[in-house]
């Protein structure tokens, strides 16, 4: 892909995951590739062992994507303690995310594996704190006797993007190389929305 020039000042993009096993940082990696893709653009990759260093950086980021695997149903519990600190780290000093962009992207052991409600999960907590969510903007593919599981969103999410790691291979070899287009997909797209969102607001004065 070619980047996107875009005068002015960078935006900057953070990632915030958590990785139980590398494979969802091998998807959170990917997803900072797709930022890099886009010129003006500066981008901070944080896990959630580490976001208590970061929290300064997260309130001036003009976009937060969030990632973690999918554990039983929901995201890890690494995730979710970051999630319920933000209620005294960000919320109990003002609404510092509001507005800002947020999008988000899971990985589990199965094709499916209640991805989506993870995916809902964070949809939900960038509500909370007033963002504006970003989608995935790819159709399902892999869905027809043409279709490859080389395509890009092969397992069918609109919501964020999704990966799936076989159990038994490490994050060498998994999420495969279309999971991790994907997610590179994703990172490019909510870095072009955050710069046009910011071309925008410049506009409007």
């Amino acid at each position: 892909m070619n980047n996107i020039a875009v005068a002015g000042s960078a935006i900057r993009i953070a990632i915030v995951y958590h990785s139980a096993y590398g494979h969802t940082r091998r998807q959170a990696e990917a997803v900072k590739t797709g930022v890099q893709e886009v010129d003006c653009t500066d981008v901070l990759l944080v896990s959630v062992e580490d976001v208590g260093r970061h929290w300064d950086d997260l309130n001036d980021a003009q976009a937060i994507i969030f990632g973690a695997p999918t554990y039983m149903a929901g995201a890890s519990a690494a995730f979710k303690a970051f999630e319920e600190a933000t209620s005294s780290a960000v919320m109990s000093k003002g609404y510092l995310w509001k507005d800002k962009l947020a999008a988000g992207f899971t990985n589990s052991g199965a094709r499916s594996g209640d991805k989506l409600s993870t995916l809902i999960q964070f949809a939900l907590f960038a509500a909370q704190h007033g963002m504006h969510w970003v989608n995935l903007d790819l159709p399902p593919a892999n869905s027809s006797a043409s279709g490859s599981e080389a395509d890009l969103n092969r397992l069918g999410f609109w919501l964020g993007a999704g990966a799936q790691s076989n159990t038994d291979e490490g994050p060498d070899t998994a999420p495969p190389a279309s999971d991790l287009a994907t997610a590179r997909h994703l990172g490019k797209r909510v870095a072009v929305t955050a710069l046009q969102l910011a071309r925008g607001r410049d506009t409007l004065g």
